[in-house]
C-alpha cells in the first residue's frame, strides 16, 4: 500500500487486522528453507557478528526482538510482535515524498542443532504487498571456528504496479536494507547492551 502520508497507529493496528487470514502472495511457501524458486530476484547477504557462546546467546536475542530493523528510514508494526509461526507484522517505509505500509507473516520458524547451530525465522509476503516472495533472518555458531553470523536470505519479485515502474528503485532500496540490517544487528549484539535479561521495548 503507497500512502501520501504517514499513516497513524490506529490506521496501522486496522491495517494489520484486516490482513488476518489474507493469503500469500506467492506460491510457494516456505521455500527460502532450501533453493529459491525460479523467476525470483534472490539475495544472500552475511555478515559476522563476533565469536562465542555469548555472542550467539546474544545474537538470537536480538533477533527475537526484531534488531535487524532499527533501521532509520523504515519501521516495523510491531517491534513486540513475537517470533511464532501465523504471526502477522507490517512495515512502514519512508521514501522520501511518500509512504509505504507492506504486510507479512510469519511462514516458519528454524532452530538446529549441531557443528552449526542456527535459529531464525522467515516471512512471507501477503497480498497487501507492493513485492511477492520471502525473507529469512537467522544467526548461526560454528563450533568449528567458534563463530557467529547473521544472514539474510530473501527471494522476491515486484508485484504492485509502482514497484514494477520503479524496479531499478525497489532493487537499490533492498540491497541497502540488507546492508543497514546488518550493520543494525551487529550494533546490537556487539553494543546494544543484550542480556538474558533483555526485553524488546513496544513501539
Amino acid at each position: 500500500m503507497f500512502l501520501l502520508n504517514k499513516p497513524d497507529e490506529t490506521f496501522i493496528r486496522r491495517f494489520l487486522e484486516e490482513r488476518e487470514g489474507e493469503p500469500f502472495s506467492y506460491p510457494e511457501p516456505g521455500a527460502s528453507r532450501a533453493v529459491a524458486p525460479s523467476g525470483y530476484n534472490v539475495d544472500h547477504n552475511r555478515v559476522m557478528l563476533g565469536e562465542g557462546r555469548e555472542t550467539f546467546s546474544k545474537a538470537i536475542i536480538a533477533l527475537k526482538s526484531w534488531k535487524m530493523f532499527d533501521i532509520q528510514w523504515l519501521k516495523l508494526c510491531w517491534a513486540d510482535t513475537p517470533i511464532v509461526v501465523g504471526a502477522t507484522i507490517g512495515v512502514l517505509v519512508n521514501h522520501l515524498g511518500f509512504w509505504s505500509l507492506n504486510a507479512n507473516r510469519i511462514v516458519y520458524v528454524m532452530e538446529e542443532k549441531g557443528e552449526i547451530e542456527r535459529y531464525g525465522f522467515a516471512y512471507g509476503t501477503l497480498l497487501a504487498h507492493a513485492e511477492c516472495g520471502e525473507e529469512r533472518f537467522s544467526v548461526e555458531y560454528h563450533r568449528a571456528d567458534n563463530k557467529v553470523w547473521f544472514e539474510i536470505y530473501a527471494f522476491s519479485k515486484p508485484k504492485h504496479i509502482l514497484a514494477k515502474a520503479g524496479y531499478p528503485f525497489s532493487r537499490r532500496l533492498q540491497k541497502r536494507f540488507a546492508k543497514e540490517s546488518k550493520k543494525a544487528m551487529v550494533n546490537a549484539v556487539n553494543n546494544g547492551h543484550i542480556n538474558g535479561s533483555f526485553n524488546p521495548t513496544p513501539p
